[in-house]
């Protein structure tokens, strides 16, 4: 997938900016396919400091729009099963500046997906204005490292990757082996 981004991004140059954008705003409205794979993309065609920030524009207008979307329609049948975790119950029944700042530390937290951030956050009581800004906020850290690291292994070789690829398997044994008991 990751090549075939990176031939439609070649074919459409002038256009390959807009593009970013919006499969990173379809990505965000979607809110389970993580945007590692478009992040990795532009990196790869616009260079590290280029395509982070078309990166961070990208999830910044995806998580805008997923919130305007959410709040519109989606919190109407949601299944309030779906949100029930310890901090994203704490932004759903906050406001203000509390809001605010749990919006940032969510999408800091790495193992919280940003669509469940985004959905607490449509249906909690904080406006559009605060979450856009707490929300883009909170995105740049994580992107940073995220870029960072998707960097580091594009420029691994293959052993490297191999060994990433291992280690990812054992870590992921590990975990269905825990969820299992």
């Amino acid at each position: 997938m990751e090549e075939s981004l990176l031939n439609i991004f070649r074919a459409l140059d002038h256009y390959a900016i807009l593009i970013s954008i919006i499969l990173n705003v379809l990505i965000s409205v979607l809110g389970i396919i993580p945007s590692f794979i478009i992040t990795a993309v532009n990196l790869k065609f616009f260079g590290f400091e280029h395509g982070i920030m078309i990166s961070i524009i990208g999830e910044a207008f995806g998580a805008i729009v997923s919130f305007y979307l959410y709040r519109k329609g989606i919190k109407k049948i949601v299944d309030k099963n779906i949100l029930n975790r310890k901090y994203v119950t704490g932004l759903m029944t906050s406001g203000g500046i509390a809001a605010f700042f749990m919006i940032i530390a969510l999408r800091i937290f790495p193992f919280i997906p940003s669509g469940v951030v985004t959905l607490a956050g449509a249906i909690s009581k904080v406006g559009i204005i605060h979450f856009s800004v707490a929300s883009t906020i909170g995105k740049i850290p994580s992107l940073l490292i995220e870029a960072y690291s998707i960097q580091q292994v594009l420029q691994w070789n293959w052993e490297g990757k191999v060994l990433l690829s291992l280690f990812s398997c054992i870590l992921i044994g590990i975990i269905y082996i825990n969820r299992k008991k």
